[in-house]
């Protein structure tokens, strides 16, 4: 059997840029077993499927080369960025079904997508010498004033606040040990960042989750979520801001991306949380399975 499926880069800043994500259109006829198949043949960190939804507009299921997700931002942002640029959709507001919810999308007239993710939840704290062996580094270039910490807006991410660009550009990580550490605190794997910048963004990240087969990502909207509520939770991004959060990654990888973070909040209380960005170089290709 031959499925069609749309490669997209999602929060692409160059051509270069953004996060590789698979779109598959009219999955119903598609087996579980089917869509992990395609997911693996692909090799992207994620694939979507879109399905039809009695309870929202489509319905959405993500999976990486080995398994299924609950939620992906990249791969919403480039579903709903390749349906708006086939003419299947036009801008405005929609909704997706997925495993963490169901979950408001905007598309912009540039077709750039917004999407809604649950509101934060901040859980364990965890020792710096814990996580500094994983990443070979030393605790003390852990920052000093920030905890690693999980938070999850969608997925539990392990927050990692380093003290600068250098130090964040020459981590070794070692992937069994972030593995287990992933493990033990259920989580994705590490977003890895420090709040120096190249461009005036408000972070710029790495993110490793060799749990999902991913050693490293070039964007992902799930985790900047996640880092847009903790740095406006510890005092890093103020309420005057909150609405317009960008945040660098994938250049370490020679594919920069920009992600937007856009948090609703009212007296230091979290109440939407938005992510989303643009997406380039929509591509038609087929999988036999």
């Amino acid at each position: 059997m031959k499925v069609n499926v749309y490669k997209v880069n999602s929060f692409a800043k160059t051509k270069e840029g953004g996060n590789a994500a698979g779109v598959v259109l009219d999955a119903d006829s598609l087996s579980e077993k089917d869509m992990r198949k395609v997911s693996g043949i692909l090799g992207f960190s994620e694939t979507a499927f879109v399905l039809q939804s009695n309870v929202a507009d489509f319905k959405v299921r993500f999976f990486t080369p080995t398994q299924e997700v609950d939620l992906c931002g990249h791969a919403t942002v480039a579903a709903f960025h390749t349906m708006a640029s086939l003419g299947l959709l036009k801008p405005g507001l929609y909704k997706q079904e997925t495993k963490a919810g169901i979950l408001g999308i905007a598309i912009k007239e540039d077709y750039s997508v917004m999407m809604s993710q649950p509101i934060p939840v901040f859980s364990e704290t965890i020792d710096k010498k814990e996580i500094a062996t994983s990443l070979n580094l030393k605790a003390s270039q852990l920052s000093e004033d920030l905890p690693s910490q999980v938070v999850s807006t969608g997925l539990r991410d392990i927050m990692i606040p380093v003290k600068n660009m250098k130090i964040l550009n020459d981590i070794k990580p070692d992937m069994d040990k972030i593995k287990d550490i992933s493990q033990k605190y259920n989580a994705v794997g590490y977003h890895v960042f420090t709040l120096e910048s190249l461009h005036g963004a408000h972070a710029h990240c790495r993110n490793f989750a060799p749990l999902y087969d991913i050693p490293e990502e070039a964007a992902t909207g799930t985790s900047n979520g996640a880092l847009g509520c903790y740095l406006y939770h510890y005092g890093k991004i103020s309420s005057g801001q909150a609405s317009d959060i960008v945040f660098e990654q994938g250049y370490s990888m020679n594919k920069p991306s920009e992600i937007l973070v856009s948090l609703t909040v009212r007296e230091n209380e979290i109440l939407e949380v938005k992510v989303g960005g643009n997406a380039m170089n929509l591509t038609l290709i087929e999988v036999e399975i």
